[in-house]
């Protein structure tokens, strides 16, 4: 499909993550978002309604029933898709045989069968897929992959990885539909993925066995009676066990919220505010994983989704010393009755309330250890959303230079999209089995593409 000179562009899925691609489309000079889609009409008005106040024209609202004809009425050449994770697939490949330029949220897609589906795609399109590991973009992130390929540590011989999620964020994903499996493969595969494809980056390198158990352990009707922690309701809103409970969520609180579920459900039905301590809760809450990759190195992974505290530690072990980071995105939460989205710690997109500090430490064989400088913040999944809105479709003002890192920084393609993906399913195998897997048998063939 040939270029126009604003870049038409579509996206699909309009919840609360959307809002940064309609925003940054509509900034830029080159781009214009076209068209909306999605189940409910109320969510694409609400999007509609960011683009008329940044002075841009309103765009079309299509059904997912009517993709493939939007795409070819809209002369669409650049597709956005923010959908459930598990319906990537149903837009990425039709925009990819249309001839679009495709960007699709982390993770991919949710299953092997859908990555394989998308892979064989792109092959037999030669047409272009990125997955947006915003990541990558994250200032501290580059330092730390610069000094691992200068050979500061010397050979990597085993990396630790440990995440914690805290009682709101990491609660968050057991309120909507990312607590079903089927719908977002899981933290394993819906936030774990980004963890895997920076070890990945880091290490330049691919996984090849996966090891681990996982478990359901504070969420859940199981275990909220068991602590103590379950209060009798369904959904927060209009319940009144849910007024006092610390860990309910007030849709009608927010503005933004209350726009884009509380009043759209009448469209889907979808419900955005339910029990974290009720049913159906398929996703585990806390995983252990260990992951052994084609060069050598280890790496043992602990993700917690229900900490005091928000953050990571990464310590990289290697022939000639270690390489230390510790990021505390958020120090500790505070109870709160009937919580909103106002600090933005639900999504990552603003500061996080009660923000700590990042350290990296490089130690040395037999010399002191020296603190590394870090350029840091903790809006914008720190630093990294508009660093990598910057690389995808160019700056805001023409005559800057885009800020997309040292390297001009590589972007995730499909194949990295993939290899992501295969730790976090390989994990959820072992869950289920008790056994390792080797990846490779998980999607055959992306190695070699």
């Amino acid at each position: 499909m040939s270029r126009t000179a604003h870049h038409r562009a579509a996206v699909v899925g309009t919840g609360h993550r959307a809002r940064m691609f309609t925003r940054a489309l509509a900034e830029r000079p080159h781009h214009r978002v076209a068209a909306l889609c999605d189940p409910s009409p109320t969510r694409m008005a609400f999007h509609n309604r960011l683009l008329t106040e940044a002075g841009e024209p309103a765009a079309t609202q299509w059904e997912p029933d009517h993709f493939t004809d939007m795409l070819a009425k809209e002369d669409i050449d650049e597709v956005v898709v923010t959908t459930v994770d598990a319906e990537h697939d149903r837009y990425i490949v039709p925009a990819l045989r249309a001839g679009c330029r495709v960007v699709t949220e982390k993770p991919m897609t949710v299953d092997a069968e859908r990555c394989a589906r998308i892979l064989d795609t792109v092959r037999a399109t030669g047409n272009t897929l990125t997955v947006a590991f915003n990541y990558r973009f994250n200032p501290a992130h580059e330092k730390v992959r610069a000094l691992l390929a200068d050979g500061a540590i010397g050979e990597i011989l085993s990396v630790h990885f440990e995440w914690l999620l805290d009682v709101r964020h990491g609660a968050d994903y057991f309120r909507r539909w990312h607590r079903e499996k089927r719908h977002s493969g899981g933290l394993m595969v819906h936030k774990a993925g980004h963890h895997f494809d920076l070890v990945n980056w880091w290490l330049a390198d691919h996984p090849q066995e996966v090891f681990g158990y996982g478990r359901l352990a504070f969420y859940g009707r199981e275990a909220g009676e068991r602590h103590g922690l379950r209060r009798h309701y369904d959904r927060a809103h209009g319940a009144a066990p849910a007024a006092d409970d610390p860990f309910a969520l007030d849709l009608a609180a927010d503005d933004t919220l209350r726009a884009l579920y509380l009043d759209a459900e009448q469209d889907d039905g979808y419900v955005r505010d339910r029990n974290v301590f009720d049913g159906p809760v398929t996703i585990e809450d806390d995983m252990a994983v260990l992951v052994r990759y084609a060069r050598g190195a280890t790496m043992t992974y602990h993700l917690t989704a229900y900490s005091p505290w928000e953050g990571y530690r990464v310590m990289f072990n290697g022939s000639a010393g270690r390489l230390e980071l510790e990021v505390e995105e958020s120090r500790w939460q505070p109870p709160r009755i009937r919580i909103t989205s106002g600090s933005g710690a639900l999504h990552g997109d603003t500061a996080a309330e009660n923000a700590g500090g990042a350290r990296l430490t490089l130690r040395p064989l037999w010399r002191p250890p020296v603190d590394v400088p870090l350029e840091t913040a903790h809006e914008a999944h720190g630093g990294g959303d508009p660093r990598m809105l910057d690389a995808l479709f160019g700056t805001v003002d023409e005559s800057a230079p885009a800020d997309t890192g040292a390297e001009g920084h590589p972007t995730a393609t499909e194949r990295d999209g993939a290899l992501a993906l295969a730790v976090g399913l390989a994990a959820n195998r072992c869950f289920e089995s008790g056994r390792p897997v080797g990846v490779r048998e998980l999607i055959p063939g992306v190695w070699e593409r």
